[in-house]
């Protein structure tokens, strides 16, 4: 990569989070901008001493720049392979590659594996990637490219879904679409032994909510002879372990008409005709204030509540509010998996809001489980918000 690529200049004091390798720099830390610099372009970041701290995407926003690499070098030729390649050896060493019954993970994981804006996501041979920067939307061909390079004969497809992540702001005018190759949708996966179908295309994120994988299995193994309610259900994840794990009754709720009729599919696909399972298009609250009694597992995995700072108060208020609800109706005895999916949420606040909805439904309530994202979701230790997914399993006296 060319030297002479533009250079941005920090204020005085402001590289100390770059070298405890935070990948952020923040648009109140730079002091100097070049002219005419464009969202995406790469940049090399110099202290104010004229200190080398790195290179990195550039973008409008309180995130200035997000870190490539750190210190002198910049990008080398092979970047996007060696990136790829040392993330796929972590999923390798995590023991979610080659193994039988399962053929779907997280390839790549933003900031935790050294490639903020970028999410790809492994489904039975193909590739959907998501760009959350200009940058990544800008290097997709090169990227795409360095997956195969990478895979090999293990991947036939990469589908593009930047669509309605990139920051509009970039004026880049994305389209979703492949890349490379081209695959049928819905896709079969399999987790865990079970069969799930897959839609990148019409779906919510890259289709498929990976990122529970393990907080599943915990489910079905909870799940013998108890009537579950699994509420925001989308595909039916949750549900088809429930199953597995010899629930007496399996009811999935959600929203969406599309989403409910997938969990159905889902449903069908591992045990079919098994009358356990039903599913309903319903709001939640008002599902829920129509339940009475019913059920002694309920799963909380509502979409993100809170997707930037400003709106969250109001959402702790929700993950207060729908907890309250779930304990105050779950039947003694009855166990809660409730999750938050929002990174604004930090962990302490959204156990604060499980906490006062357990005060206000005045059960006694106990921690079996505290829940986080898989292997393949890996967290920065230097970039700690990285850890989004929190969860809790309580037991309701």
């Amino acid at each position: 990569m060319n030297r002479s690529l533009p250079v941005i200049g920090l204020k005085s004091g402001k590289e100390q989070s770059l070298l405890r390798f935070h990948p952020w720099v923040f648009s109140g830390a730079i002091g100097h901008l070049p002219p005419g610099l464009r969202e995406g372009e790469v940049v090399q970041v110099m202290s104010r001493e004229g200190k080398s701290l790195g290179w990195g995407h550039y973008q409008i926003g309180s995130i200035a720049v997000r870190m490539l690499t750190f210190g002198e070098e910049p990008p080398g030729p092979d970047f996007w392979t060696e990136r790829i390649a040392s993330a796929l050896e972590v999923r390798r060493r995590a023991g979610l590659t080659g193994q039988p019954g399962n053929d779907v993970f997280r390839l790549i994981h933003g900031e935790g594996d050294g490639l903020p804006g970028l999410i790809c996501d492994y489904y039975n041979g193909v590739v959907v990637l998501q760009a959350h920067s200009a940058g990544m939307f800008l290097a997709r061909g090169e990227i795409a490219r360095a997956l195969g390079e990478v895979m090999g004969g293990a991947l036939s497809a990469v589908y593009d879904k930047s669509e309605k992540t990139v920051p509009y702001k970039a004026g880049l005018d994305p389209r979703d679409g492949y890349l490379s190759g081209r695959a049928q949708v819905p896709h079969e996966v399999t987790e865990h032994g079970l069969r799930f179908r897959v839609d990148w295309e019409t779906g919510q994120k890259t289709g498929f909510f990976i990122d529970q994988r393990e907080n599943r299995q915990l489910v079905g193994q909870y799940s013998q002879g108890r009537h579950v309610l699994n509420m925001f259900c989308y595909t039916g994840g949750f549900s088809v372990y429930a199953l597995r794990g010899g629930a007496a009754l399996v009811h999935s709720v959600d929203a969406s008409r599309s989403a409910v009729e997938m969990s159905h599919v889902n449903a069908g696909l591992n045990f079919p005709g098994d009358g356990r399972h039903e599913a309903f298009a319903a709001d939640a609250f008002a599902f829920m204030n129509g339940m009475g009694g019913k059920y002694d597992l309920i799963i909380l995995d509502p979409p993100a509540f809170a997707k930037h700072q400003e709106a969250l108060p109001q959402a702790l208020k929700a993950y207060k509010r729908i907890n309250a609800k779930a304990m105050e109706l779950i039947r003694p005895g009855g166990l809660l998996f409730t999750f938050s999916c929002s990174q604004t949420v930090a962990r302490d606040r959204f156990r604060e809001a499980v906490f006062s909805g357990a005060a206000l439904s005045r059960r006694q309530v106990r921690i079996l489980h505290q829940l986080t994202q898989p292997a393949d979701h890996p967290v920065s230790i230097y970039h700690p918000e990285g850890e989004y997914l929190k969860g809790l399993v309580l037991y309701v006296e």
